[in-house]
């Protein structure tokens, strides 16, 4: 991405007052040791407003920015680029001049030898605009609004051609490597990209093949393949993720990179026998991303204050809980990218690394040679770490090495699965943590959701019924949460549009809940006669705000819908 050089960046940011001269030279030495640009360290870490940067850019290079949020595209002028040349270029033609220039939002705008390749193909003047990764990717999102019918058409040509083979007897290695069954693999996973899914599902039934995506969490069914293809299928991706071709009765794990592009994704494929055949799990994983900031997270001033506080400490053990695929390992990779620094040591021990990051050790969970959570854990004590990330603490010998570990200096960051975060508690205690090593060594409990944001090119406002607020307040009631709650005159939700599909949402943002264990809630861990019901009460009377209250907070603002936080909240 086109940045603006590192001393004038400075300039133009001490003159405007966001940073001091130490402060940047501090980041700086962070950016060249950990291979990031300044910008997106500073905007990691709040200290720079991404719309301020954008500004900062469009004004120094002076270029004016696309704003494809609030303009519309003409589709008819974005199909004049290919697809995959839009992506690997990292361009969007969005609407025409007044004197017939074609508007171009670019990622670079300062790129004259795209410019020229760009005026060469389309024999046109090309006026260029900055483009922000959002731009982009509602540029993309109309390109990947390809219609179910002509996606089925492409599966279904690929189907016959791959039958035919298989007719002609070829083997199951073969048929993996004829060019239908890899065309069918090849757009089951750019369509997959293209409707933003993180996971694919190829489930072998009685009469099918069935294909769904999970898209902002939800999953939703995509296509239907006879049952003849699934061997060359599932064969294919065995091939690509290494896996054995001619096991079909054990479960297999594997994974390999798919090029989008110029975008790299890593696929982490998990098999599974069924009744009627293997099924496939296919995790797509950026291997292009940054950590994010807690306010990218969607944390709020109240909970980042926290989780500031108590990470900052060198000692003690921060929970986030939640269940699976609430993007618990996210916001710890948050946490990791604000201590990263020269003067920590920070190993992990997870199961799947799932974003590599530079200066930190990662260790994979390994059975099959001896690397389970608790042995990589007790090897990693013997590293000199200064922070150790726990991807999940899952029985009691990995609980009780992690507090060992917090009693000996060391802070421990790590995951458990609970429903809300003062269930961590007795969790803990099933786990055979005695309470006043749980108290002596818990800093802070994090509980979160993912919920869908309302899609902001489609957003629009409703009166709040009486109906609604009847149902809050039964929320309210049945979370044992005692409190008055005034309604607005308007809540939002999302039309449905073509940038999300009709959907009406777009992307993600968490919902949290959160509080710290100070001297009274440690007395209140170790009273011989603890009960969750009570200890639940008694932090929230010390302040925490629930995970439903958090997400009602994001209701009025316009962020998500009443809907999907009761939809999160009650799964």
């Amino acid at each position: 991405m086109v940045k603006i050089p590192d001393e004038q960046l400075k300039e133009l940011l001490i003159k405007d007052g966001i940073i001091t001269d130490s402060d940047f030279d501090s980041v700086l030495k962070d950016s060249q040791r950990m291979g990031q640009s300044v910008a997106d360290i500073l905007i990691s870490r709040n200290l720079l407003r991404p719309d301020y940067y954008n500004n900062l850019l469009s004004k120094y290079f002076g270029v004016a920015p696309a704003n494809l949020a609030q303009s519309a595209i003409d589709e008819n002028l974005l199909k004049l680029l290919p697809e995959d040349i839009s992506r690997s270029k990292k361009v969007i033609l969005f609407k025409k001049e007044k004197d017939g220039a074609i508007a171009a939002a670019m990622e670079d705008p300062t790129d004259l030898s795209l410019i020229e390749f760009l005026t060469s193909r389309l024999k046109l003047k090309i006026k260029p605009y900055l483009a922000t990764p959002e731009d982009l990717n509602k540029g993309f999102a109309f390109y990947g609004r390809r219609s179910a019918d002509e996606f089925k058409k492409i599966i279904e040509e690929n189907i016959k051609t791959s039958l035919q083979s298989q007719l002609a007897g070829k083997q199951e290695k073969e048929a993996a490597l004829d060019f239908p069954i890899v065309s069918i693999v090849d757009n089951l996973m750019s369509y997959a990209l293209a409707s933003r899914a993180s996971d694919i599902h190829l489930e072998i039934l009685e009469d099918f093949l069935l294909t769904r995506y999970r898209i902002d969490g939800v999953l939703h069914e995509i296509v239907r393949m006879p049952k003849e293809v699934d061997a060359s299928i599932v064969a294919r991706i065995k091939l690509l993720s290494g896996l054995r071709l001619d096991e079909h009765s054990k479960p297999q794990d594997g994974r390999f990179r798919y090029q989008a592009g110029e975008a790299p994704v890593d696929v982490r494929v998990s098999t599974i026998p069924t009744f009627y055949g293997e099924k496939i799990e296919m995790r797509l994983l950026s291997a292009t991303n940054r950590p994010l900031s807690f306010e990218e997270l969607g944390m709020m001033e109240d909970a980042i204050k926290v989780v500031r506080n108590n990470i900052a400490k060198t000692y003690g053990i921060v929970l986030v809980t939640g269940p699976t695929g609430s993007g618990k390992s996210t916001t710890l990779y948050s946490m990791l990218n604000v201590l990263n620094k020269p003067e920590v040591n920070i190993s992990t021990i997870e199961d799947p690394i799932e974003y590599n990051m530079k200066y930190i050790n990662q260790t994979q969970v390994n059975p099959a040679a001896g690397i389970t959570f608790s042995s990589g854990l007790r090897a990693l004590l013997r590293q000199d770490p200064n922070v150790i990330m726990v991807g999940e603490i899952r029985d009691g010998e990995t609980a009780e090495i992690a507090v060992q570990a917090s009693l000996t200096g060391h802070l421990v960051l790590s995951t458990l699965h609970t429903n809300d975060a003062p269930s961590a508690i007795p969790r803990l205690f099933d786990m055979k943590v005695e309470p006043f090593l749980a108290a002596a060594t818990v800093n802070t409990i994090m509980a979160q959701r993912l919920v869908r944001k309302i899609c902001l090119d489609c957003i629009v406002s409703y009166p709040v019924t009486a109906e609604t607020v009847k149902t809050i307040k039964g929320q309210f009631k049945s979370l044992g949460i005692e409190r008055e709650y005034k309604a607005p005159k308007m809540f939002y939700k999302g039309a449905g549009c073509p940038a999300c599909g009709n959907i009406g949402y777009k992307s993600r943002f968490g919902i949290f809940e959160i509080f710290d264990v100070d001297e009274s809630v440690r007395k209140a861990i170790i009273d011989p006669n603890f009960d969750l019901g009570e200890f639940k009460k008694m932090i929230r009377g010390k302040g925490m705000v629930s995970m439903f209250e958090d997400g009602l907070r994001k209701v009025e603002k316009g962020l998500t819908t009443i809907e999907e936080v009761l939809r999160v909240i009650r799964e």
